[in-house]
Parts: structure tokens; sequence; C-alpha cells
């Protein structure tokens, strides 16, 4: 056994059985231990970009880190992106980045880089194994390192060499366990007096807090104590649909935000961070918390932010049930198609049990709404606001559950970063339905352009912003990729063909031309 053979063994043996790769020359011995451990499933990725996403997208579904395979220090720079947005979701990712022979970095080879510092500024642990000994345990590290509460990207650096010298059997292993942590009894006395004092109290969840019991357990505070409660702006997953406490998002726009937290003499962040402004805009506030209002923080890797919650709520002597969103659907929309009709018609077929992977950007501003009461569902947003993650965790998230179907909603331009997923999907045999949002616009980058002050009404500023000449041609695209699609320029025939891709197994696209919102 070599040293790659003896991690490919270990990741499965701790319940590690999927990699996302786009390997190279220094990760081939890696790829020739596929064969001799059957139970790990490759999945190829034609840019690092879609592996480091699906990576992401799996975990968020799966509970578990999958692995991915990057070749070097540049792989791991394509894939960064995606990292970051993991890193910010506290996703769990176990990232494998080959590196040359331990002999041979002496020799500054053209590929050679400091993958050790590109991997610190996407990952909470990062280790380099230097013997064919030391990879199964390092492994098993990483694993545990990338499950610590609350999730993070952990990522093993290996030598060339490391892999294919002879290395012992690896041990035998007790698969990691996320451990989120107990209860501050403390804290929690300080959240109770806080919500029962005067002034009025926002209670912002986020992170584990997104799943129904979390929900619950911050809906039933709420109506105890009367505190506004909102969630983060682009939660890692959310379950949601009819039978779930509807949760309110704070909005993205600082000023949106700001109305929704009021005048709050509390502010309580279960899981979240304490709310800024995504950018700095002139003459406009940075952090969103009311002046003079103070700040309790809840969550990290001490407290299960879901159990303390659920322990504020029996100190508050809260009610055990609370209100859960109606079943409830849209009418089909008919005549033009917009990003309103287009909402209609997914709030009217979303299948029970969906997932829906969202990158719409500003084309999906009604669909949260038009999606509340539909069949349960689980949520995917794009936690770290690097665009080019939907295609992408939209494929992992169809690894991780294949008896569920992905519903990916995707900006025109972010799909053009990682258009490349669509292979993977077609290569896997993948039940994802993309709607691609294609108002030839990058629309958020023009309201943006004024929200800074900048001037916005030059022909060259414009043509930066602008996705024609030429037109992107999607369905041509996908059909390149093995996919089948269809173009939608009604709300008829929008209704049509997503009812008929949802019914149908497999990847497929749907071109939606609508018009750019007119922020």
């Amino acid at each position: 056994m070599n040293g790659a053979q003896a991690l490919i063994r270990t990741l499965v043996d701790a319940g590690v059985d999927v990699c996302f790769s786009n390997p190279g020359t220094s990760e081939m011995h890696f790829v020739a231990a596929l064969d001799s451990v059957p139970d790990m499933r490759g999945v190829l990725c034609l840019f690092e970009g879609v592996a480091t996403g699906a990576a992401d997208g799996y975990a968020r579904m799966a509970d578990k880190p999958a692995a991915t395979l990057l070749h070097l220090g540049p792989g791991l720079g394509n894939g960064f992106a995606n990292l970051h947005n993991a890193r910010r979701g506290n996703t769990p990712v176990l990232n494998i980045v080959g590196d040359h022979a331990t002999y041979h970095k002496q020799y500054d080879a053209p590929l050679e880089s400091d993958i050790d510092a590109v991997a610190s500024a996407c990952s909470g642990w990062v280790r380099r194994s230097m013997t064919p000994d030391a990879v199964a345990s390092d492994a098993m590290d990483a694993i545990a390192a990338a499950l610590g509460a609350p999730g993070q990207v952990a990522t093993l650096i290996l030598p060339a060499d490391v892999c294919w010298l002879e290395a012992p059997e690896p041990a035998a292993v007790t698969p990691p366990v996320a451990d989120h942590g107990g209860v501050d009894e403390a804290l929690a006395a300080q959240v109770v007096d806080a919500l029962r004092s005067e002034g009025s109290a926002v209670l912002l969840v986020g992170g584990r807090v997104m799943r129904e019991r979390g929900q619950v357990a911050a809906a039933r505070i709420a109506a105890a104590t009367g505190a506004k409660l909102l969630s983060e702006t682009f939660p890692a997953r959310q379950e949601r649909g009819a039978g779930i406490p509807s949760v309110e998002r704070l909005a993205y726009l600082a000023e949106f935000a700001q109305m929704q937290l009021g005048d709050a003499a509390h502010l309580i962040a279960v899981d979240t961070p304490a709310p800024v402004s995504f950018f700095a805009y002139p003459g406009k506030a940075s952090s969103l918390t009311p002046e003079g209002a103070t700040v309790i923080q809840v969550g990290g890797t001490a407290n299960d932010p879901v159990a303390m919650l659920e322990a504020v709520a029996d100190a508050l002597g809260a009610p055990t049930t609370v209100e859960v969103a109606a079943a409830s659907r849209p009418a089909l929309p008919t005549g033009e198609l917009t990003s309103q009709t287009v909402a209609e018609a997914i709030g009217a077929l979303l299948p029970e049990g969906a997932i829906v992977a969202d990158e719409a950007n500003t084309s999906g501003l009604f669909i949260p709404g038009a999606t509340a009461g539909a069949p349960r569902h689980d949520w995917l947003c794009l936690t770290g606001g690097s665009i080019g993650i939907g295609l992408p965790f939209a494929t992992g998230a169809a690894v991780a559950c294949p008896d569920r179907k992905v519903l990916c909603l995707q900006a025109d331009g972010s799909a053009m970063y990682t258009l490349q997923a669509l292979w993977t999907q077609v290569r896997e045999g993948l039940d994802v339905t993309t709607v691609i949002f294609a108002n030839r616009s990058y629309a958020v980058l023009n309201m943006e352009l004024n929200r800074v002050g900048a001037e916005a009404g030059g022909p060259k500023a414009k043509e930066m912003l602008d996705l024609t000449q030429p037109e992107l041609d999607f369905v041509a695209l996908a059909t390149g990729m093995g996919v089948s699609a269809t173009r939608a320029t009604t709300a008829e025939e929008f209704n049509e063909q997503l009812a008929a891709a949802l019914a149908t197994p497999g990847p497929s696209v749907i071109e939606a031309v609508i018009p750019a919102l007119g922020l």
C-alpha cells in the first residue's frame, strides 16, 4: 500500500466517500488508488471552482464533508472563491491539495507556489503530510477539524512522493462526529434577562438555527416576548415551506435592513455575526446594529445554538407550539415573463422535498415570498457573496441527495463563472433543473454603481455591466455539454417547460428571458 491508498481508505473508513476532483500530475497516485478503493466516489469537475463549490453543496445537505482533489497552488487558487463561500458558511470541506515531491521543491519548478499561504486564507485548519506514515492520522485530524463546530474548511497538503511511497495499513478509525457544544447557562440567563428587560429586542438567527428545530425554538421565544425574529441575509441551509415557521430574512440593502432592525434596545445574534453592510457607501453606516443597542452573541465552538434557544424558550415559559406557514401556492401566471411571473410559476410547481440552490441574485427577489407556503424544501444561499456557486453547489447537493429534485436558480452573469458544472451533472446523471435568469446584465452592479455614488451615465461604464454584443445563448451552451435545454419568453412557455423539467429525471436547463429589474 502506498500513501495515496492509505489516505483514501482512511477517508472512506471515516465516512468521507465522495471526492470532487480536478487532478494533475502530482495527484496521479491518488487517481490510480481509486481503483483499489471502490467505495470512494470520484467526481470529475472541469474547473476547480466547480469542485470546491460542489463540495460545499454536498456538505450542506449530507452534514458531513466531501473531499476535493486540487492540483498544486494554482489549482487551489482556481477553487478559492467557492472555498471562501464555504468558509463564510461554516461548511465542513476537506481539501486535498497535491504538491511537488519533497525533494523537488528546492528546484523552484514552474508550478511551485506558496500553497500554505493560499490555503490559510480560506481554511480554518491546514497541515502538510511529510511522510507516508503520517498520512492516515493527518487525514483523520483533517476530518475532525472540518467537523468541529460550527464547521470549517480543512486543507491537507500532500507532496507527490508521500503518496507514492510505501505506507502502513491505515489503523482502525472511529468516524469523527460533529460536536456542537453545550449550553452556557450563564449566557442563557443573560439572554433571558435581555428579553425580559425594557426596550424592544431583535432575535437574529442563522447558521445551525435555520433547520426546523432551531426555527421553532426561535419562534417560541418571539411569541413569548414580542421580540422581532429575523434571519441572516443568506443562510447556508434553511428548511422552509408549509408547516415550518416563517422567518423573515434581513434585507441585503443596508437601508432596508436598518428599517427592519428599527430602534431595538437589544440585539441577540445566534450563530451569526451582528449585521454589517455588505459594502461601504459614502455617508452611510457600516455597522447595522441600532445605536446604543446591547449585543449578545451566541454560537461559535462552545455553545450549541439550537439547544441554547430551547433552554431560553423553556426559561421564558414560551408556548410549545408556534405559528407555521400555511400550505399555499400562487396560481400559474400568464402573459409577460418577468422576475415576478417566474417566481409565481416556481411557487406553483415546486415539488415536495426539493432542494433550491439559489444564485438568482436580483432576479430572485420575489421567489422566497412565492414559495413560503410550498411543500417543505431546503434553500441554499450564496453565503460569502462570491458569485459562481449556484451551479456547483446544486451539483454537490444532487450527489448528496440523489432521491430529491434540485432546482438551481441561476443568474446569467454568475452562470458563466462555473458553467462547466453542467457537464459534471450529465456525466453523473444528476437530477438538477437549472433556471437561467437571462436579463443580459450584471443587474446588481448597475444598482451598486448608483449606490456608491459613481457616475452612472457614461457609455463605457454601461458597457462593463452589459452582457449583450454578443448575447449569451444558454440553450446552445447547455446543449453543447449534453444537457437538455429550452428557452422561455412568456409565462405560459415557462410554466410548461418547468413542469416538464421537474417531472423528468436528470439535468435540464431553462433559459428564462426576462427584463432586468429597475434597481
